[in-house]
C-alpha cells in the first residue's frame, strides 16, 4: 500500500510539473488511480506542503463537485534572488560590454536553464494578473516569454517587425522608437484573440518604446494589458514611455565606463 501511494504521489507531481497552471479534475484523478476523492485530496495536501517547503509553487484546489487542482507558480523570495544574482554576476563580466553601453545577454536568454528560471520568476510575479495570453516581440524576448507562458499555462502571441505570409492576415501598428523614427509592428489576426487580457514580456527596456508599441498593438485588438515584465531595464533615460512595469535586473553605467547589473527589488 505504501509503495502504491508513493507511485501515485510521484505521478501526480509529475503531472503538475509538466502542465503548470492546468487544472486537473479531482474526480478524474480519483478514477484514474482507483481511490476516493478524499484520498486524492489528502495526497494533494501533502504535495502542496512539500512544494511550499521547496519554495517553487503551491497547489490551488477549487472546491465543489467539479473541483480541480493546479500548480500555481509561487517562487520564494530567497530562491528568486539567488537565481537573479547568479545571472547578474554572469552579465557583469566586462567582456560582455558592447558599443552604446549595451550588454551581451543573448546566450543567457537562449539557454533553457536560465530562460526557464526567468520565466518561473515572471510567472510568479504575475500569477494574480488573470492574463489570458502572453505577448512579446521578436526575437530575444521570445524564450523569456514562452517560459513565462508555460508556467502560467497560457498561449503566446509574438509581435513581428515584418509580416510573413505564413502568419496569415495581420494588423500593422506604427509607433515611435527611441530615436524618434517611426517603426512598424505586425500581429497576425489569428494570434491575438480580441478582448484578451494581455501580459506583455520584453527582454530589455531602455526608453520603453517597444513595450509602448506592443500596447498599441493590444489596443488595436481591443485587448487590455494587465502587466509588463522586463528582463533588464536601463537606468538611462530615467523617464520611460511606460509608467508601470516590473523589471528583474537593472543596468547602470558607472563613471569609469563599467556596467553594473543589479537585482531589482521585488514589489
Amino acid at each position: 500500500m505504501k509503495a502504491e501511494r508513493i507511485e501515485r504521489l510521484i505521478r501526480i507531481v509529475t503531472g503538475f510539473l509538466l502542465n503548470p497552471s492546468d487544472s486537473v479534475s479531482l474526480t478524474n484523478m480519483a478514477r484514474q488511480f482507483g481511490v476516493s476523492k478524499t484520498v486524492i485530496s489528502d495526497d494533494i495536501s501533502m504535495i502542496d506542503a512539500s512544494l511550499e517547503k521547496e519554495g517553487i509553487g503551491r497547489v490551488n484546489v477549487s472546491k465543489g463537485r467539479g473541483g480541480g487542482a493546479f500548480l500555481k507558480p509561487s517562487l520564494r523570495q530567497d530562491i528568486r534572488y539567488e537565481w537573479l544574482e547568479e545571472i547578474a554576476n554572469l552579465l557583469e563580466d566586462q567582456g560582455r560590454l558592447l558599443p552604446g553601453s549595451l550588454v551581451y545577454y543573448s546566450d543567457v536568454l537562449f539557454n533553457p536553464k536560465y530562460a526557464s528560471r526567468l520565466g518561473h520568476i515572471l510567472a510568479s510575479d504575475f500569477s494574480e494578473s488573470e492574463a489570458d495570453i502572453v505577448m512579446t516581440s521578436e526575437v530575444k524576448g521570445i524564450p523569456l516569454a514562452i517560459f513565462t507562458a508555460f508556467h502560467l499555462g497560457l498561449p503566446l502571441a509574438v509581435c513581428r517587425f515584418r509580416n510573413r505570409a505564413s502568419d496569415g492576415p495581420a494588423v500593422s501598428v506604427h509607433y515611435q522608437a527611441a530615436r524618434g523614427e517611426i517603426r512598424t509592428m505586425f500581429m497576425g489576426t489569428r494570434n491575438l484573440p480580441r478582448g484578451s487580457r494581455v501580459l506583455i514580456i520584453d527582454d530589455f527596456m531602455r526608453g520603453g518604446s517597444t513595450v509602448s508599441g506592443m500596447m498599441a498593438v493590444a489596443k488595436e485588438f481591443g485587448a487590455t494589458p494587465v502587466g509588463v515584465g522586463v528582463f533588464m531595464v536601463s537606468s538611462e533615460p530615467a523617464e520611460k514611455a511606460v509608467d508601470n512595469y516590473k523589471a528583474l535586473l537593472r543596468m547602470e553605467k558607472e563613471s569609469d565606463g563599467a556596467v553594473k547589473i543589479s537585482v531589482e527589488k521585488s514589489i
